[in-house]
């Protein structure tokens, strides 16, 4: 799950991590009361889960309340395009209004979960402000990395090592060292899959400051935070993700335009695999679980076809808990309430195989049966190309 920058923020000030004054607005009267409140010069901010916002326009500073109406007045209700939302954009509904910084120094500050060493991951560069992506393709020597095994836990340590590493006076390395066990805490206790701060910045009096901030939740872990739960903004979430969530269905749009049905996440993710080598593009993920009914299959079903791009569907079925029969009888029934006019690809392998395979043969839709994953691939690729 992902939040706002401003509740990250929020979040990160309950810890005692230092974010720079300011306040959320929906409308241009409540950014320009903000900037009276505030006084000097202020910084606008869209309010989107993606980042880019300053290139694509959704950032902008303001040197008086005026300015800051106007600004948040261009900035509220656009379509903001950056390169992490994709060309559809997203709708901006609120603001951030924050004092301006007298900057020395930006620096990046971030901590993810590293599967291969099955650790939190401590991140850090003097590259501040730039996407870490980017540094670390062109300038690997400038990312610090310190893995922190879960065994022996965070220690001063592992603070003083990168606050060392990014090349800071005495008294910035004693506050940068707070500063990372604090994030280092909000990471465990919150259970957060993804924290950065980018940039994090040096003032020219000598503090540091999280001037931004980006936050991911494992879901997993949010049942223990019922608090967190509150923080998510459906409007940041595609709407056919919202709907596959209501029937506990594991739903995420692409670009392609072929629509996946799979149970299992690892035959889902093999599925796409396969997808794409055949030459075809998988238009989402779609795991229908182990355990799915008919009723849920018919949900996923229609959900799959909602998708506009999508131009081939394809069903690929390991009948283990979920029964080969009780696929077919799903989206026998979903077709018969949906006016289906995609052609469709069928693989049905394991339990009740043969009688999945007789539903689907006497239901009178038009679909091709494939035997093999790479048969079915190269199906599903070669009647979305035509």
């Amino acid at each position: 799950m992902k939040i706002h920058e401003f509740q990250a923020k929020n979040i990160f000030s309950q810890y005692g991590i230092p974010i720079p004054r300011g306040d959320v607005a929906k409308t241009p009267e409540e950014a320009k009361a903000i900037a009276e409140k505030l006084g000097g010069t202020v910084v606008v901010k869209a309010q989107i889960h993606a980042g880019g916002r300053g290139i694509g326009g959704g950032v902008k500073v303001a040197s008086n309340p005026e300015d800051a109406y106007r600004a948040a007045q261009a900035i509220i209700g656009m379509k903001l395009v950056t390169h992490q939302t994709g060309p559809q954009g997203r709708n901006v509904k609120q603001v951030l209004v924050e004092e301006g910084l007298d900057i020395e120094k930006e620096l990046y500050l971030g901590i993810v979960l590293d599967r291969a060493q099955s650790a939190p991951v401590i991140m850090a560069s003097e590259a501040g402000g730039m996407e870490i992506e980017e540094v670390a393709a062109r300038t690997p020597e400038k990312i610090l990395k310190v893995a922190v095994d879960p065994a022996t836990g965070f220690t001063a340590y592992h603070a003083r090592k990168l606050a060392y590493g990014l090349n800071l006076n005495a008294e910035l390395i004693k506050k940068a060292a707070s500063f990372i066990a604090s994030l280092y805490k909000i990471f465990l206790e919150k259970d957060c899959s993804l924290i950065e701060i980018n940039p994090l910045v040096i003032t020219k009096d000598g503090n540091l400051l999280a001037l931004d901030a980006k936050m991911n939740f494992d879901d997993d872990g949010l049942f223990r935070h019922p608090e967190l739960k509150e923080l998510y903004d459906v409007d940041e979430q595609d709407p056919l993700e919202v709907e596959a969530g209501k029937y506990k269905l594991n739903y995420i749009k692409l670009d392609g335009n072929v629509g996946c049905m799979v149970n299992g996440a690892g035959l889902a993710m093999a599925t796409m695999d396969i997808i794409k080598i055949a030459g075809g593009e998988p238009a989402n993920f779609l795991d229908v679980g182990g355990g799915a009914s008919a009723e849920q299959v018919e949900n996923a079903f229609r959900i799959l076809l909602s998708d506009q791009n999508v131009k081939v569907v394809l069903i690929n079925i390991f009948g283990g808990i979920l029964r080969c029969d009780r696929v077919a009888t799903g989206i026998v029934e979903a077709a018969k309430r949906i006016e289906m006019r995609l052609p469709m690809v069928v693989r049905l392998e394991g339990t009740n195989v043969a009688e999945g395979r007789r539903i689907l043969k006497e239901s009178g839709l038009k679909f091709e049966v494939a035997t093999t994953f790479e048969d079915a691939a190269q199906k599903v690729s070669r009647l979305a190309k035509a």
